[in-house]
């Protein structure tokens, strides 16, 4: 997968994209990661990439010149995404459209934003990663980053690693345990040291109900259904 990013502090980037997950996926060729420096694509001698808004304001906007030139020079791959708090939400869901993609490209905005005709005539459209304002759209391409190349086949060492985690089939992952079986007088489940998969498989999905509906009843039908239900007068919740 290739993904190619775009902004004006790249050094941002470089660094955590140089080390774990990310690093190895790209060591091994499974990832073909580009980081481009906006400022090198502007004509000035101050290498400017902002101005004063029309209509006036606080702060600065991104101007359009450099980005439209980095973009053509380069020509990363597609869908081309600017990094927007008025975005589409990132999710688990939308992370796997990229990755099915086989590649994709961010623009990091920055100061109060970028030039609409940007977004308009540039981008294929436009991603938030939640409802909050950050300084730059650097923050949030690493989490995309590292969001999509875990799924990308063959990065992470066990496959099952991207299937049994939170969101997928539409629950928070179930709670994990492991050595000492005790520390401190608090004892990991029964059920998990008993070598019965069918029964760990059961309580796991229990669990994970459980957990969902405490904590994000927006995925889960409510009430559950009837075999959902049974599973939770099954595993009562342990304390």
């Amino acid at each position: 997968m290739r993904i190619d990013v775009f902004t004006i502090f790249p050094d941002y980037l470089n660094t955590p994209l140089s080390m774990s997950l990310v690093a190895k996926a790209a060591a091994a060729r499974f990832l073909d990661l580009n980081v481009h420096d906006i400022r090198e694509f502007a004509t000035d001698k101050h290498r400017s990439t902002d101005d004063a808004p029309y209509g006036g304001g606080a702060g600065m906007v991104m101007t359009p010149g450099p980005i439209f030139a980095a973009v053509e020079a380069v020509q990363p791959p597609r869908p081309l995404l600017l990094l927007s708090a008025s975005g589409r939400r990132f999710d688990q869901d939308f992370a796997k459209e990229l990755v099915a993609g086989g590649g994709f490209s961010l623009i990091c905005g920055r100061y109060e934003g970028v030039d609409q005709r940007v977004g308009d005539h540039l981008c294929d459209g436009e991603v938030s990663i939640g409802d909050i304002v950050l300084a730059g759209g650097e923050a949030a391409a690493l989490c995309i980053i590292e969001a999509t190349t875990r799924l990308v086949p063959g990065v992470m060492g066990n496959n099952d690693s991207a299937v049994e985690e939170s969101f997928e089939g539409g629950l928070l992952e179930y709670p994990q345990y492991t050595r000492p079986e005790e520390f401190r007088g608090l004892v990991v489940p029964d059920v998990l040291t008993s070598g019965d998969h069918g029964r760990i498989a059961s309580w796991r999905r229990a669990q994970a109900l459980r957990r969902t509906m405490a904590r994000r009843p927006d995925l889960v039908a409510s009430p559950p259904d009837e075999a959902d239900s049974e599973l939770l007068r099954r595993w009562p919740e342990e304390r």
